[in-house]
Order: structure tokens, then C-alpha cells, then sequence
């Protein structure tokens, strides 16, 4: 069926410097403009959105007979017979949606790169597609969404990259063939929903889960994202969790090593995200969702999660993060060697919320006062102290971790050295006990034989006094009356 486009794939993986395996695709670097970023902003926007119910996870959800989300549909919109996920479709309107304004907030935000997703699992692209009617163009908004935020971010000079969680569509409406639904047995090659295909004890977090997606699908698969490569010219490309599927590996190679090359044809510096060790080590950027690592580690990383606790996409009952948190939660991270993509989910009809808008802002005024010490920064020697540990690990979030002034985070750049305090003192004095030094006897381990000029507090005008003590570096400074970290810069000589 895709006879042309698959020659063309093979034809720019045959001419270009990466090759379809793991030992040519290794040699990838991430980007330096990518770790100096530090900061973007996913978002979850598509026909999920309309019920305002649950989650992203509605179009599957709502034919599965033992969930809530089965007993809501039925109780609001009727029969599933008569009205399926389809059928939420024409109510997909969009009509507040203004690409410009998204953009200028995610840069109000303090955010440097944008990653909209392109096509969740329900099957339905967000942008002008020539492989699939079931598209936002032709239906919903009759809008190229994507096309138009790629626009936008390029008036407004932001990176935009994309997202495709289209492998696990595979399986995603199985369960509407259990009973009466608008899913049939026979749904054919053109449907949204194609294939459905049931897998064996619903574990679709086996590697070799059955029944294996098919070379059909695959080959779809594979097309739909070459395309959506063109058409966007992505500068990340990230992808969910199902391409570790044994059946795909041939495939994802294909893929990743097609996107790199058409890069270098186009002189651009990507990422390509990936978990779960789906990848070689080293042919992408580590994507940990919902996760952080305890310590930070030799090469860089990503995590992705939300301003919600409980949804990747705009409800009624999301419990929302504060931003205090938030921008806890980006020191961290970068203070580990790693960028966060914070997720927000904008209304089906494309206004984004009072509580994610004040989100953003509030983290973005952050990061004007304090964005010295995060953007274009690298990992210090030791990344942090304190009491208070992350966990580690994938889905390993909590909301509050009940970080203190005696936790404190490290990064660095050029001639200084930031140390981030996760909560303000009441007094002002801070012990930073990774910098203990004592000259006067060459007997002490000191940690720290670097030699200071001067020390700031970001936000301050008053003087912080310090010293060097065997327990370690003693600061005084004046009080912000703040519940967000507050930064001291160290002026090296």
C-alpha cells in the first residue's frame, strides 16, 4: 500500500550518514542548544479533551465495562452503540484556540522548546494529513493544528517539536469488541478505529505481548511518522512507551534513523526521546515520565510530567500542582543533569485554564529573577545536600516532597557557582555543607579549595556575609519572604 513512501525511506537512510542499527544510530550527541534549553512544555490537547472526564485515557476507558469512565459515558451520552469516542468528533471545535497566544505564554513561562502531541493513541492526528481522514483538518476544528503552532513558534522564535503516541493504537479500542458498541468486529482499514486488536491479558507493558502488531500496521506506523517529520521538521521528536514492542524494533531503527538523517539534511540539531531502554543506549535523549533519579547521572535525561497529578489532558476534577512545587521539581532536575518537560492540557475548545495560566506565569517569574542559575548551566561536582531524597524511577512523583533550607541543589556556569536553596530560611542563615573548608590545617579533607570573590542573594540587594567552616559554608543573608527556592550566586576568582 505504501510501496513509494517506503522506497523513499530506504532511499534517505541508504544516502545518509546513519544506518538502520543500533551501532550506526549510537554515534548520536545531544545537542548543546537542547541542554542549555532546560526547560519546555508538553501538551496534550485532542477529541479526549471534549468529555472533560477522567483522563487522556477516556476513548479506551470509556468501553471497558469494569470502569467508572464506562458507567459515566453511558449515564451522560447514552448507549455506546449510539454514541461512541467518534462521535465526540464534531464537538472537537477549537474555536478558542490562538497558536500566538499559546506560544507567548509558553515563553512567558520561562519555557525555550514546545512539544504538542500529534496524534495520541485514539488514532486521531492534529494536523493536515494525507495518509488518514481522521484528521483535525478534514474533521473536529478543520484546522492543521500542528501547522499552525509550528507557524507561531517560528514568529515568536521557539523550538517546536512534536509527539506521537500512535503505536499503541494498535490495541487501544479492543475492548469495544466485547460488547454492542459503534466498534465492530469488522471495523476496516480506513476506521479510527482499525485495528482494536484484543492483547492477551491486557499487558501492554510486555515487550512480547500478543498478538504482535501486524506488518500493515507497522508500515503505517512507520509512514504516518516520515510524515510527520516532513511536514514539521520536528527539533524533538518524542515518543510514548509501546515502540519497545519486539515486532516494532526493525521499525523504530527505520524511523530513528530516517529522522536523523533528514536532519542533517536540513542542518538542524534534534532529540529523539525515548524510555524504557527502548533505544540502544545512546542513540536518544533518556525520557523518565513521572520520575526523577536520585543522583545525577554521567549523560543527559529527561523528565516529562504535568501540572496535574491525576491527568495529562484538561478535566473537571484535575488536582493541580502548585508552582512552588513546579519549579522545585525543575532545580532538581537540573541540578541532575536533565530538562523538564512540564505538561499542560488546554480545553477542547483551546482556551487553557485560570490554574495552569497562573502555573506558567508564576514559574516564569521565577525564572526571570533566578533563570541565571538554571538555563545554560551544567551539573557541579556534587549536585545537592540535604535531607530530603527523590525517589527514583519511572511513575515515582509525589506532590509535596517537604523540602527544607537545609536542601540544597548545585549547578554551574563560567566563573560561578549557584547554590539553590529548595526552601527559604526563616533567618536568613544557610550551611552549605558541601563547601566545608578549613585552610589553616592541610591535615582536613576539605570539600571545597575553590577561592571566592564575592556571594549573592538573586532578588537582593543586601550583602550576604559568609565563611568557611569545618562543618561548612556559613551564609547570611536578608529574608525574601518567599516559599520559592531562593539563589546564591558565588563569584569564583
Amino acid at each position: 500500500m505504501y510501496e513509494a513512501e517506503l522506497k523513499k525511506i530506504d532511499e534517505v537512510i541508504e544516502k545518509g550518514p546513519y544506518k538502520d542499527d543500533w551501532n550506526s544510530l549510537s554515534n548520536y550527541t545531544v545537542p548543546k542548544w537542547f541542554k542549555k534549553a532546560k526547560f519546555g512544555i508538553f501538551i496534550h490537547w485532542g477529541v479526549f479533551t471534549v468529555p472533560e472526564w477522567g483522563s487522556e485515557w477516556y476513548p479506551r476507558f470509556m468501553y471497558m465495562q469494569s470502569e467508572d469512565y464506562f458507567k459515566h459515558h453511558v449515564e451522560t451520552y447514552g448507549p455506546h452503540k449510539k454514541f461512541g469516542y467518534k462521535d465526540f468528533i464534531p464537538m472537537f471545535k477549537a474555536e478558542k484556540f490562538n497558536p500566538d497566544e499559546w506560544v507567548s505564554l509558553f515563553k512567558e513561562s520561562g519555557a525555550r522548546y514546545m512539544i504538542p502531541v500529534a496524534e495520541h493513541h485514539d488514532g486521531f492526528q492534529m494536523y493536515d494529513s494525507k495518509l488518514s481522514k481522521w484528521n483535525a483538518k478534514v474533521m473536529g476544528p478543520h484546522r492543521d493544528v500542528l501547522g499552525e503552532l509550528k507557524e507561531a513558534c517560528d514568529r515568536n522564535k521557539m523550538c517546536m517539536g512534536t509527539s506521537s503516541h500512535r503505536m499503541e493504537h494498535w490495541f487501544f479500542f479492543d475492548h469495544g469488541r466485547e460488547f454492542e458498541s459503534d466498534i465492530e468486529d469488522n471495523c476496516g482499514r480506513d476506521d479510527l478505529y482499525w485495528p482494536a486488536e484484543r492483547l492477551e491479558n491486557d499487558n501492554y507493558f510486555d515487550p512480547k505481548s500478543k498478538p504482535y502488531p501486524s506488518k500493515e500496521f507497522l508500515e503505517d506506523w512507520l509512514v504516518r511518522t516520515c510524515e510527520l517529520i516532513d511536514k514539521t521538521h520536528p527539533k524533538v521528536l518524542y515518543f510514548d512507551w509501546w515502540i519497545q514492542h519486539v515486532a516494532a524494533r526493525d521499525y523504530v531503527k527505520k524511523m530513528i534513523a530516517y529522522y536523523y538523517n533528514r536532519a542533517a539534511e536540513w542542518n538542524e540539531e534534534v532529540v529523539l526521546c525515548y524510555k524504557y531502554d527502548v533505544f540502544a543506549f545512546g542513540a536518544g535523549l533518556y525520557d523518565v515520565e513521572r520520575g526523577y533519579m536520585k543522583s545525577a547521572p554521567s549523560y543527559y535525561w529527561q523528565t516529562d510530567t504535568s501540572t496535574a497529578m491525576n491527568s495529562w489532558c484538561y478535566t473537571v476534577g484535575n488536582k493541580f500542582k502548585t508552582p512552588e512545587s513546579l519549579v522545585q521539581t525543575l532545580v532538581d532536575v537540573v541540578s541532575k543533569n536533565g530538562n523538564l518537560l512540564l505538561n499542560v492540557g488546554p480545553k477542547a475548545d483551546g482556551s487553557i485554564c485560570d490554574e495552569e495560566k497562573e502555573i506558567l506565569r508564576q514559574i516564569g517569574k521565577w525564572l526571570k529573577l533566578n533563570g541565571d542559575s538554571i538555563y545554560d548551566t551544567i551539573t557541579w561536582r556534587c549536585n545537592g545536600e540535604g535531607p530530603t531524597k527523590t525517589p527514583d524511577g519511572f511513575f515515582s512523583e509525589v506532590e509535596d516532597y517537604g523540602y527544607t533550607s537545609k536542601d540544597i541543589r548545585y549547578t554551574a556556569k563560567g566563573d560561578s557557582l549557584y547554590a539553590i536553596v529548595m526552601k527559604e530560611s526563616l533567618d536568613g542563615g544557610y550551611l552549605l555543607t558541601e563547601m566545608a573548608a578549613d585552610n589553616s590545617d592541610p591535615k582536613f579533607e576539605d570539600k571545597f579549595r575553590g577561592v571566592l570573590d564575592s556571594v549573592e542573594l538573586l532578588g537582593s540587594d543586601e550583602e550576604v556575609k559568609y565563611e568557611f567552616t569545618r562543618e561548612g559554608l556559613k551564609l547570611k543573608a536578608g529574608v525574601l519572604n518567599t516559599s520559592y527556592p531562593v539563589v546564591f550566586k558565588m563569584h569564583l576568582i
